[in-house]
């Protein structure tokens, strides 16, 4: 696919089905490329309910990448703990089909954004060793690594780590 035009992209919230794409892309995603279980696709679609059933606009969001109507990626920002952990960037991914793009990099700056318009302070993620495009993705936005660790989880061993990004 050539780089889609600008206007091509957009940005929205949830809309009916979002959470069960969002869902789908992590666990076929994570399965082919890296092996992990359905143990997986459990956690993120649980997690991404549990996070929707109590959101709250002053202090969360969820944004959708959208490409000629087709959903191209995610983010979300949850404030849940914002006040003591810090607010919690979660659900990036964007689709084999649109990576290379910069819808990445657009996704994370625009939770970047958001947090900084709410008054959030820190912001922290947990991604695992190996996801060198994301990684490099965090990196540019500021986010620092400050912790790794492994863990027997999803059908293997991952070296967890966790980037923090302080906010001015």
């Amino acid at each position: 696919m050539s780089e889609p035009e600008a206007n091509q992209i957009k940005l929205k919230g949830y809309y009916p089905g979002v959470l069960g794409e969002i869902t789908r892309l992590h666990g076929v995603y994570y399965h082919e490329h890296w092996g992990f279980d359905i143990s997986f696709e459990v956690q993120e679609g649980k997690e991404l309910c549990e996070f929707m059933s109590r959101f709250d606009p002053e202090k969360d969001v969820l944004w959708v990448a959208v490409i000629n109507e087709k959903f191209a990626g995610s983010v979300a920002i949850d404030g849940y703990d914002a006040a003591t952990d810090g607010a919690r960037l979660r659900w990036l991914i964007v689709d084999p089909t649109y990576q290379g793009l910069g819808l990445g990099k657009i996704l994370v700056k625009k939770a970047v954004e958001f947090c900084r318009s709410v008054g959030h302070k820190r912001i922290f993620l947990w991604t695992f060793q190996g996801l060198e495009a994301a990684r490099h993705v965090y990196e540019c936005a500021g986010f620092a690594l400050v912790q790794e660790r492994e863990v027997d989880q999803w059908g293997g061993i991952i070296k967890e780590q966790r980037f923090d990004l302080v906010l001015d």
